[in-house]
């Protein structure tokens, strides 16, 4: 390759998120290496995550103009505003992020002769299975250049047509969670980390650990997280207070230190009902925390962790097997620190550098073949 090519990544904001958080670490990696790196957003965030100077931030949502026209119209114009996007940067490649906007880029790509990568970043079930989906799957999908899962279970929801062009590439790890030192000597915290929202089931874990801390009640339960505004918030305060729990249970809010805060905890938590591939997951076990995770769809958790090595994998939705298993931690400090070790080895196969290259050279590949 004598020169560098010119990226484009599609997705609805850089908000904070998984996938927004996966494009923003992507897009300032490729553009450190010398690519020429655009990222093309419906909408500006309040709390964005931070991108290079060198990245090109383009708007391609509604307009003014827009805001003021029917719903049918709005739809309408955002495609044709992601289209005069691609026909005016004639990027190498687009990369979608996200249910909506891969719908979107595959439908300006025509007559752009841009090929469009998608990803594929949730739990297929409950967000590709819609009648809408059924239509437009069949319809838009054969024509993407490639597709990225994160998962196993989430290709094989999808038809052989898709699986045969597609790669699974793990979430990038943060280099700040990578190769921290091993406490000397563990705080007595059950921790998790994550948005207070309604697919982490939160208010299992409490119930959880409001019958742990009745054998343990030296512990405390901390969660990291801010609020989604969808009510879990309020749920969760609830049980704090019908349970007079305000002593030994905590809601953090959010953090920019997890590396800090929760490096020397007790046992990490992980109570999702699903997920795609959690980055909360991926950095507690960088940190090397004594991990019990719930076995959610789409295989996020067992994609990265083997139960009884790694760390320790439960049912969904079982507020009992989550109780038995931070109790299992707490009382087995020696084998949650044997978990713990071998968690911390994710870091060698996730971490920054190594999933760049996957991507860099899934996309060379892709932009080689010049499927436009």
């Amino acid at each position: 390759m004598t020169a560098k090519r010119k990226i484009a990544f599609h997705l609805n904001c850089l908000e904070q998120g998984g996938a927004e958080r996966v494009v923003s670490n992507l897009a300032n990696q490729f553009a450190k290496e010398g690519y020429e790196v655009l990222i093309a957003t419906q909408w500006y965030g309040e709390n964005e995550f931070q991108i290079e100077k060198e990245v090109k931030r383009v708007h391609v949502g509604l307009t003014e103009e827009d805001e003021k026209k029917s719903r049918i119209w709005q739809f309408v114009a955002r495609i044709l505003h992601l289209r005069a996007f691609m026909k005016e940067e004639r990027p190498d490649v687009l990369i979608a992020f996200a249910q909506r906007a891969n719908y979107r880029a595959l439908m300006a790509s025509f007559g752009t002769k841009v090929p469009v990568m998608i990803s594929i970043r949730t739990d297929p079930v409950g967000h590709y299975d819609a009648i809408s989906d059924k239509i437009q799957i069949p319809l838009l999908f054969p024509r993407a250049a490639g597709c990225v899962f994160q998962t196993e279970g989430q290709r094989e929801f999808f038809a052989p047509f898709l699986q045969k062009k597609s790669r699974i590439i793990l979430n990038p790890l943060h280099d700040k969670y990578i190769g921290t030192k091993k406490p000397k000597q563990r705080t007595k915290d059950v921790v998790q980390s994550g948005r207070l929202v309604d697919f982490k089931n939160q208010p299992m874990l409490l119930k959880a650990f409001i019958e742990v801390h009745k054998k343990h009640p030296d512990y405390t339960l901390k969660i990291y997280g801010g609020d989604s505004q969808d009510g879990t918030k309020e749920i969760l305060e609830e049980i704090i207070e019908k349970n007079h729990a305000e002593d030994y249970i905590q809601l953090m809010g959010a953090s920019d230190s997890l590396e800090e805060k929760l490096a020397d905890a007790a046992v990490y938590a992980f109570s999702s009902d699903w997920e795609g591939l959690p980055n909360a997951l991926l950095e507690a076990m960088a940190l090397g925390l004594p991990i019990v995770a719930t076995d959610c769809p789409c295989g996020g958790p067992r994609t990265i962790m083997k139960d009884g090595v790694s760390g320790l994998l439960i049912p969904i939705k079982d507020q009992k097997a989550l109780e038995e298993g931070i109790n299992k931690l707490i009382e087995n400090p020696e084998y949650a620190q044997q978990l713990g070790d071998e968690a911390r080895k994710i870091g060698e196969i996730a971490n920054s550098k190594a999933i760049f290259e996957q991507w860099r050279d899934y996309i060379e590949e892709i932009c080689s073949k010049g499927k436009r």
